[in-house]
C-alpha cells in the first residue's frame, strides 16, 4: 500500500502542467485555434504567430509539448507564445485522450500515443505553406521533454530538440522521482494494474489515479509540494486538466524508455534546461550524457523543476531562442 500511496508523488512530476502570465516578448503574438489528425482522432492545438507574420514568408517552426496531465493552455502554451515572440511559428496542442483533443478511452496517458502526437504535429506543420519544412524544431516540458526527445530518435523532420525539466516517463515510473524504487515495487505495481483491468472487465469503473497530490502531507518532496501549489491552485490550474489518469496506462510506462536509444539514434542537436534545485535534474543530465552528437546542458541556478514552468521561464526562454535560432537559420 505504501507504494500506491507514493504513486501520486512521482506522477505529479510526469503530469504537472503549469501556467502563468506571459512575460514581455520581443514581439506581440497572434494565436489561432487549429486542428489536425492523429489517425482517427482530431487533435486540438493553438498556433502562435509573430506580430510580423506574413503569409508570403517562410518561417521556422517549433512544436511545444505539455507535461503528462497538462493541456495546451498551461505551460506549453506559454512557452509557445514566448517562442513566437522570438520570431518563430510555434504550436502547442492537447495530447490525444486529453483536454480538447479526441481519443478514447479518455484520460489514457500512454507514452506511445504521446510520441505519435508529436509526429502528427510535424505532419500538420508540413501542410502549412508558410512553414519551411527543413526548419522544424521541437521542445517539451517535464514528460513532454522526454517525449519529444524520443520522437526525434526516429522523426528526422525534427531538426533540433530541447527539453525543459525533461522527464523520462518510463524511467520515473520504474525508479521513482529520485531513482529509489525497487524492482519488487515495480512488479507489485504490475500486479495492481492486472487487478484493476480484471475489475474493469467485470463491470467496475476504470481505476483512476491523481497526477498531482490533492493534499500536502508531512515529508512530501519539495518538488511535489510546489507541484500541488501550482497545479491544484489558481497559479496554474485549468478546468481541462482534471488531475486524473487511467491507472492501467502505467503498464505502457513501465515498458517505455524515452532515452535508451539516444546514443545511436539521436543525431539532432540537443539542449536540456534544468533547475539546479530540481529533483528531476538527474534525468535531464542522463539524456545529455547519453547523446553522442551536439548537446548542451543549461542549468538555471536556484530554479526548481516547477519554477521553470512559470517563475523562471524567462531564464530558459533566452537560451532556448538562441539555441533554436542557431540551428534553424535560413
Amino acid at each position: 500500500m505504501n507504494y500506491l500511496k507514493n504513486i501520486t508523488a512521482y506522477l505529479c512530476m510526469l503530469g504537472i502542467s503549469l501556467a502563468s502570465q506571459a512575460q514581455n516578448t520581443q514581439e506581440e503574438v497572434m494565436k489561432e485555434q487549429v486542428k489536425f489528425k492523429n489517425g482517427p482522432w482530431t487533435m486540438a492545438g493553438e498556433l502562435y504567430l509573430p506580430e510580423s507574420f506574413s503569409h508570403e514568408s517562410k518561417y521556422a517552426a517549433i512544436i511545444v509539448v505539455h507535461p503528462g496531465g497538462g493541456v495546451k493552455e498551461q505551460t506549453a502554451g506559454r512557452y509557445a507564445e514566448r517562442m513566437a515572440g522570438e520570431g518563430f511559428v510555434a504550436i502547442a496542442f492537447d495530447a490525444s485522450h486529453q483536454g480538447e483533443s479526441e481519443g478514447e478511452p479518455r484520460r489514457l496517458d500512454s507514452p506511445y500515443n504521446r510520441v505519435e502526437d508529436v509526429k502528427c504535429a510535424v505532419d500538420f506543420l508540413t501542410t502549412l505553406p508558410y512553414i519551411d519544412r527543413s526548419r522544424i524544431g521541437a521542445m517539451g516540458i517535464c514528460a513532454g521533454g522526454g517525449y519529444v526527445i524520443n520522437a526525434a530518435l526516429t522523426e528526422k523532420r525534427i531538426k533540433v530538440v530541447a527539453g525543459v525539466s525533461p522527464v523520462d516517463a518510463g524511467l520515473s515510473t520504474r525508479q521513482g522521482w529520485t531513482g529509489g524504487n525497487t524492482l519488487e515495487s515495480q512488479l507489485k505495481m504490475m500486479e495492481q494494474i492486472a487487478e484493476a483491468r480484471t475489475a474493469e472487465a467485470n463491470g467496475e469503473a476504470p481505476k483512476l489515479v491523481n497526477y498531482v497530490p490533492e493534499t500536502v502531507t508531512d515529508g512530501l518532496h519539495p518538488d511535489f509540494v510546489e507541484a500541488h501549489d501550482y497545479y491544484r491552485t489558481s497559479r496554474g490550474g485549468h478546468p481541462n486538466s482534471d488531475n486524473l489518469c487511467l491507472f492501467k496506462g502505467f503498464a505502457d510506462r513501465l515498458a517505455f524508455n524515452s532515452f535508451a536509444l539516444i546514443p545511436d539514434y539521436l543525431t539532432q542537436p540537443l539542449l536540456v534546461v534544468v533547475g539546479s534545485k530540481a529533483g528531476s535534474r538527474w534525468m535531464g543530465e542522463k539524456a545529455v550524457e547519453l547523446s553522442t552528437h551536439e548537446k548542451e546542458l543549461f542549468v538555471v541556478e536556484g530554479a526548481t523543476h516547477i519554477s521553470l514552468y512559470d517563475v523562471d521561464m524567462g531564464k530558459a526562454v533566452g537560451k532556448l531562442a538562441s539555441f533554436f535560432r542557431a540551428h534553424l537559420q535560413n
